[in-house]
């Protein structure tokens, strides 16, 4: 299986793409492909969201995935979860049912691995062709045109989207065949859930203990313990702030996802397992759009 990586200074023709679903993430996606020189046309299920992208970009909107879709090369979705993907790309105003043959859909949406499998052959039915291509990097990655994109699909097709999601993919790696960009995507959760959880434990002893935590964050930062989220949100999280960044019910979405891949592999996943379900309670009690470090509080509501 080769691998292949593309960074931001390889050139790239003018195309004619269309990008599906302008939330938080998708917006500024869309733009930077527009800025970068592309005809885009976009789609949102609010068509007002959709007009002021237009207005604000200069590009197109439609009234349909469909007729989104129409004549685009290429086709990027970033909605919500497997069934709002499901919506925007089938039916008789779904965008595979506007694509052109050979046209390529690509999904930056975090799926199931199944679902990304799926997609592939109903393209492949139509003439078409699919790659699952999730990102990370959160809304500030997404603005600055700096995510990492995981993507899986054939080496040809992979190569072909590369210098296209530059735009706002600062890395654009192949893990494998269709399925293989999501599967990375859950193995990018797990691993940033279980940085955050630590965290969230570890400053319960440091205030506790009256450390001062600018200090503890800046001895931290340049050991062992050095990590995105230390750097970034351990400061906001001892200050009972969480109003930015990926939401929280995205990350139980997404925790879901993973222990379903777990399940269907025959294994089991302790940590991922407790922080989804930790997700859960404070989804019920209202911070479900507070950025996914609110797992501090779970903690700080038991040490009462």
């Amino acid at each position: 299986m080769a691998l292949g990586i593309f960074y931001l200074n390889q050139g790239v023709s003018v195309m004619k793409l269309a990008f599906i679903g302008l939330g938080v993430m998708g917006f500024p996606m869309a733009a930077h492909l527009q800025q970068a020189g592309h005809q885009v046309c976009v789609y949102n299920r609010s068509p007002e969201k959709a007009a002021a992208w237009a207005e604000s970009n200069g590009g197109s909107h439609a009234l349909t995935p469909a007729a989104a879709a129409k004549d685009a090369d290429m086709v990027m979705v970033c909605v919500g979860n497997d069934d709002d993907v499901r919506s925007v790309v089938y039916g008789e105003e779904g965008v595979l049912a506007g694509m052109k043959a050979g046209a390529l859909l690509v999904d930056h949406t975090t799926t199931s691995a199944i679902l990304a499998e799926e997609l592939a052959a109903a393209a492949a039915k139509l003439d078409l062709r699919f790659i699952d291509a999730p990102v990370s990097g959160g809304q500030l990655g997404a603005e600055n045109g700096a995510l990492t994109i995981m993507v899986g699909g054939t080496e040809a097709d992979v190569a072909e989207a590369s210098p296209v999601l530059a735009a706002y993919g600062k890395k654009v790696t192949r893990l494998g065949p269709v399925g293989s960009g999501q599967r990375c995507k859950m193995v990018n959760q797990i691993f940033v859930i279980g940085a955050v959880q630590g965290i969230a434990e570890g400053l319960m002893i440091a205030q506790k203990a009256g450390l001062d935590i600018p200090t503890l964050i800046d001895v931290l930062g340049g050991g062992a313990a050095q990590s995105w989220q230390l750097q970034n949100r351990a400061q906001t999280m001892s200050e009972d702030k969480f109003d930015f960044g990926f939401a929280a019910q995205w990350m139980h979405k997404d925790l879901g996802i993973c222990l379903d891949e777990a399940e269907q592999q025959g294994l089991t996943l302790p940590l991922t397992e407790h922080v989804h379900k930790v997700y859960e309670q404070l989804l019920a009690d209202g911070f479900g759009r507070c950025d996914s470090t609110v797992v501090i509080k779970d903690l700080v509501a038991k040490a009462k």
